[in-house]
């Protein structure tokens, strides 16, 4: 605390140079004027071992990393008259890794291209719409959705093969359920839910029954009598979807399916193939989530064996791409969070288990697995929980090495025989730097930095990152950014920025996507970044704490948080806000009605208001069902605070919000009113999940009226009155 506060002094008595320059809205917001942050190398992928693909002048070019050459790859300009008006070859909806092969959906069909024809080729003519091509590992066929059924048909041409046959609104191969789709699949996948082997034989593909599955009505106000978008969504305690795993030949023929004993209601995903690609990995979750099964499965001999399982008392995330990596002795890595914090584990063919990572920190991502020198080099927060580096460490266990050297955040991106790696860093005042690296951690030379030279013209507000007491003495990560010019004997108001869902931090060690908290800061406020106890800086371990009781301690460290604020000389106390969107959205609402005395004002944009109207994998992963937990989702509830709210509370929600649905904030408005109090209210006619284009535009100048009206003008009283306050 002292280092932070002669910090502040020594920002109070600097000399601010009077010719810096001030950000403008179109700047912080929109991207657009003078850059201070330029994009960096966009870098498609690596082509092998030694060459990556990248996009330059409209062109994508194949580059030597070594040398640094390039060769062109894809010329859209050459292309033209090669397919239909418009047609953006630089994003097909698939590609060969050295682009010689394309597909695109284009008027609803499959085309393909392919390098050295003359032109586009048509593959299908249907009167439905084809989905997520996939080439198959040799490039032969492509395999596809459409009408709920599985086809693939030849590259070269030919009419298509239809795969399966039960296709519908209800049942759907190969396309994922809505909730497979945001919740386990993610939203990386497109709703694609097929993988092809290795071979390029066969294909598997989750089935989705939804006939059960209750729809709620998404309404479009567009045209004379608008319309009614149905979605299958299951919220908690209702039915999911049925889901069976299936292979496939894609020569066509009878499906394959994989039975389990244990019942309909557990949840099934494909974790790859094994080296070679003789057998497959499936993950099993009871819909409890507090069990987790991975099978092997052998489709020659039609052979399914339990080879990992693990229970936990809380819950178990999903194992995602990044989390588990079939081995060529048999065996696999995997992340698992059951020590009370994530780390590398090794799973031998004959089931012995050995962790190769120990530690009070945290491993979030196996990057590369180098079989012939047995490594594993994974990410992890081993220096610091708001900051990720590389590292590496013996597949039959030893000590942990750390690669990257830069002090900040690291991303990084493996050539395919490890070779080489991408390294995207950046830290808290430093931006984006692009350096491609050996294998050793070295860098070979430096690809891109995002800081533009004009950014040295500008007086942005100092930050910093530090920690926070809560109540109970746990240290809470922490970042704000200061007003330019701040000086120690003002008292400034506080907005503190949040998502708060569990897992997810907000207080990292990088550089911010966007500046609009330092346009805030130059407004004359101070804007605050909190971690609570079950963001994940204290492991599983930590997130743990949240189980049953979404909420209670959200509030309860940002409570902390504010009683700390108040302590401090240059902070007013009476005017702190709150802001947030989905997850961070509910934490607002719930920190203005519970805690009014606390949050004087805050935003909460397209916000879950009562967790029994979320999606069921979700919600239940942490609170249980409604009927196994209903005094947690009662306490849980931003409607069950009502009565204590005051005032001040923005609400924003798209019309069209598939993910939480506006039905949220319209329970809650309607709550406050049926109670003779009110809140600000903006619906965006069509928006789905977050607010684009120009309605992004109007929301993030409408909410920064709102902190100026309620921050920097005005002050809430008692009981939602408000009084006029001159600023000092």
């Amino acid at each position: 605390m002292k280092k932070l506060l002669l910090l502040l002094l020594a920002c109070a008595i600097g000399i601010q140079a009077a010719e810096l320059k001030k950000l403008t809205f179109e700047q912080a917001y929109l991207n657009r004027g003078e850059s201070l942050v330029t994009p960096l190398p966009e870098i498609g992928g690596w082509l092998d071992g030694s060459r990556f693909s990248e996009t330059r002048g409209g062109k994508i070019w194949q580059v030597d990393a070594r040398s640094g050459r390039a060769r062109l790859l894809l010329d859209p300009g050459a292309l033209k008259a090669a397919g239909p008006e418009g047609l953006d070859w630089l994003r097909p909806a698939d590609h060969s890794p050295d682009y010689a092969r394309l597909a695109f959906i284009h008027g609803g069909d499959l085309h393909v291209f392919l390098k050295g024809t003359p032109a586009l080729r048509r593959l299908t003519q249907t009167a439905g719409l084809e989905q997520n091509p996939l080439f198959s590992p040799d490039g032969k066929r492509i395999a596809y959705t459409a009408g709920g059924n599985l086809f693939v048909c030849a590259v070269s041409g030919g009419p298509p093969q239809q795969l399966t046959f039960d296709g519908s609104e209800e049942i759907l191969n190969g396309y994922a359920s809505w909730v497979y789709y945001e919740e386990i699949l993610g939203r990386a996948s497109r709703y694609r839910a097929f993988s092809w082997s290795p071979d390029s034989e066969t294909i598997v593909f989750l089935r989705f029954d939804q006939s059960k599955v209750p729809q709620f009505p998404l309404f479009d106000a567009g045209g004379t009598y608008g319309r009614l978008e149905m979605q299958r969504y299951p919220k908690p305690g209702f039915p999911n979807p049925t889901v069976k795993i299936g292979f496939v030949a894609c020569a066509g023929g009878a499906s394959e399916w994989i039975s389990f004993a244990d019942g309909p209601d557990h949840y099934l995903t494909f974790l790859g193939w094994g080296i070679g690609g003789r057998k497959a990995y499936i993950q099993w979750l009871n819909r409890g989530q507090d069990e987790l099964r991975i099978f092997e499965y052998d489709p020659a001999a039609k052979k399914l064996r339990l080879v990992y399982t693990e229970k936990q008392k809380a819950w178990i995330d999903f194992l995602e791409d990044g989390s588990f990596q079939p081995l060529a002795d048999g065996g696999f890595l995997l992340l698992s969070s059951r020590s009370g914090w994530s780390h590398l584990l090794r799973v031998r063919a004959d089931g012995r288990e050995q962790a190769l990572s120990n530690g009070e920190w945290s491993a979030s991502r196996i990057e590369f697995v180098d079989a012939k020198r047995g490594l594993a080099f994974f990410s992890a927060d081993r220096e610091d929980s708001t900051r990720s580096d590389l590292y590496q460490v013996s597949l039959d266990g030893g000590p942990v090495r750390r690669l990257t050297r830069a002090s900040g955040s690291h991303r990084v991106t493996f050539s395919t025989d490890g070779s080489y790696f991408f390294d995207r860093w950046s830290s808290l005042r430093q931006p984006a730097v692009l350096e491609l690296c050996a294998r050793d951690g070295k860098s070979v030379r430096r690809l891109g930095q995002s800081a533009s030279a004009a950014m040295s013209d500008y007086d942005l507000g100092r930050t910093e990152i530090f920690r926070i007491p809560a109540a109970d003495g746990l240290q809470l990560p922490a970042a704000w950014v200061l007003p330019p010019g701040f000086a120690a004997s003002k008292k400034y108001p506080v907005v503190i920025s949040v998502y708060g869902g569990p897992g997810a931090r907000s207080v990292l060690d990088a550089f911010p996507r966007r500046l609009d908290a330092h346009y805030l800061a130059q407004e004359g406020i101070i804007v605050l970044a909190v971690d609570h106890r079950g963001s994940g800086h204290l492991g599983k371990r930590g997130m743990e704490a949240m189980h049953r009781c979404l909420g209670k301690w959200e509030l309860a460290d940002y409570s902390s948080a504010v009683a700390w604020l108040r302590t401090l000389p240059f902070v007013d106390g009476s005017r702190i806000g709150i802001t947030g969107g989905s997850y961070g959205g509910y934490v607002a609402a719930l920190a203005v009605t519970s805690a009014p005395d606390l949050f004087s004002c805050g935003i909460a944009e397209f916000s879950v208001m009562d967790w029994s109207l979320y999606d069921s994998v979700y919600t239940e992963r942490y609170m249980d069902s409604p009927a196994e937990n209903p005094d947690g989702y009662r306490q849980a509830s931003v409607l069950s605070h009502a009565a204590t709210y005051r005032g001040g509370l923005r609400l924003t929600h798209g019309s069209m919000d598939d993910n939480v649905h506006m039905q949220n904030t319209l329970q809650l408005l309607d709550l406050l009113l049926d109670q003779g109090k009110t809140a600000e209210l903006m619906v965006y006619p069509g928006e789905r999940h977050g607010i684009r284009g120009r309605k992004a535009v109007e929301e993030a100048r409408s909410s920064l009226e709102f902190w100026k009206k309620h921050l920097l003008a005005e002050k809430l009283g008692p009981v939602g009155q408000v009084r006029k306050e001159k600023e000092e």
